[in-house]
């Protein structure tokens, strides 16, 4: 999947060996941490990297989460997890962008190629929907670029660096066509 936004070529591929160098550069930054699940790890290291790439190579099952590369270079990921038993009709879409990519429309647009991608390859989900730190305004944005719309609030939701957040979610739901 391929796009072009402000001037930047990019591509949602695969994962592969040599993603290392790019990972780490673009993933080991306290920002991004900050604004991610606690099973980001930070620092980000060459251990950390391989272990991802290993665990999200091309294989023979549905693929749930790309890199985002510009030439080359992974600067980012996007991918979803499916629910299961009763929310087994829902995805939660998760992404990062290396901070000096941020603000040019990369995100939003790796955002809608990734839910085009998981409406298509996956029939039965009805619902991709994020949870987003009340003070990330930003990814926020993202998500409303991205034709995602504010849902509600769960206060008191989650934990982060010891503090207690509100959760902000955003759904897109799949399109009806006659």
């Amino acid at each position: 999947m391929s796009s072009k936004i402000n001037n930047i070529n990019f591509k949602l591929r695969h994962f592969q060996t040599g993603d290392q160098d790019s990972l780490v550069a673009n993933a080991n930054n306290i920002k991004i941490f900050n604004n991610v699940r606690d099973v980001f790890p930070h620092p980000y290291t060459h251990d950390d990297a391989s272990w991802w790439i290993d665990a999200n190579k091309e294989t023979d099952k549905p693929v749930t989460c790309f890199a985002i590369d510009v030439d080359g270079t992974v600067i980012g990921a996007v991918g979803f997890v499916l629910g299961n038993d009763i929310y087994r009709i829902s995805a939660e879409i998760g992404y990062w962008l290396g901070e000096n990519y941020w603000g040019k429309g990369i995100a939003s647009e790796a955002v809608k190629l990734m839910t085009d991608y998981t409406f298509k390859s996956f029939p039965h989900i009805e619902r991709i929907w994020a949870g987003i730190f009340d003070f990330n305004k930003a990814s926020m944005r993202v998500l409303e670029k991205a034709n995602y719309h504010f849902e509600g609030i769960q206060k008191k939701s989650a934990i982060k660096n010891g503090v207690v957040l509100d959760i902000h979610v955003y759904v897109k739901f799949r399109e009806i066509t006659k």
